[in-house]
């Protein structure tokens, strides 16, 4: 008597496809990054056990909420060899990630408040732009956008205490950065 899909002990990668909605080329991807594990048949077929349904879902969930593929290994890495996560494990893991993830939507949320001002960078508005790169100074990271995220801070007699401006730069270039009177002006701006 053959076994149905959902009774089955091991799936085919088509199985475990078609049954967590992951693309076969994906389930092959987390196979190879150490998510996931296969065993191999006589006939050199893939055969994925059950309980890598759920590690899947775990998979996708932490990609969902915007966990990247390396932090996931890890934390999958923290489990006894084969099991997979339950909900104990779901919530120890996300303790964890709950304070990158504040930061992230923190982040994204003065993106978001800041984005009617902004007109994307050449820079046009550069007499009010928050996303500041004098002189082009990432130009010497490689083409493309570059997020721009140092803090400075701008207190005043006024009570101002926003941040300015940010801009994310190599380490070496952090104190000559904080220390440029072209940011200090443009905190001023932005304060005033």
């Amino acid at each position: 008597m053959q076994h149905t899909t959902w009774q089955a002990k091991e799936l085919t990668p088509g199985q475990l496809s078609e049954r967590s909605g992951v693309a076969v080329s994906a389930l092959h991807f987390y196979e190879r990054e150490g998510l996931i594990a296969s065993r191999r048949t006589s006939g050199n077929q893939r055969r994925y056990s059950r309980e890598t349904l759920r590690r899947v879902a775990f998979i996708r969930i932490s990609q969902r909420v915007g966990i990247p593929l390396s932090e996931i290994r890890k934390a999958l890495d923290t489990l006894p060899e084969g099991r997979t996560p339950n909900r104990k494990d779901w919530e120890r893991l996300s303790v964890t990630w709950r304070a990158d993830l504040d930061q992230r939507i923190e982040q994204l949320t003065r993106l978001r408040n800041s984005l009617t001002d902004c007109i994307g960078c050449g820079c046009l508005s550069l007499g009010s732009c928050r996303i500041v790169n004098y002189h082009d100074r990432l130009g010497n990271e490689g083409p493309g956008a570059r997020t721009l995220d140092v803090s400075i801070d701008c207190t005043r007699d006024d009570g101002c205490e926003e941040p300015a401006g940010r801009e994310e730069i190599t380490p070496a270039g952090r104190e000559e950065i904080t220390a440029d009177a072209d940011v200090a002006g443009c905190a001023e701006k932005m304060c005033g």
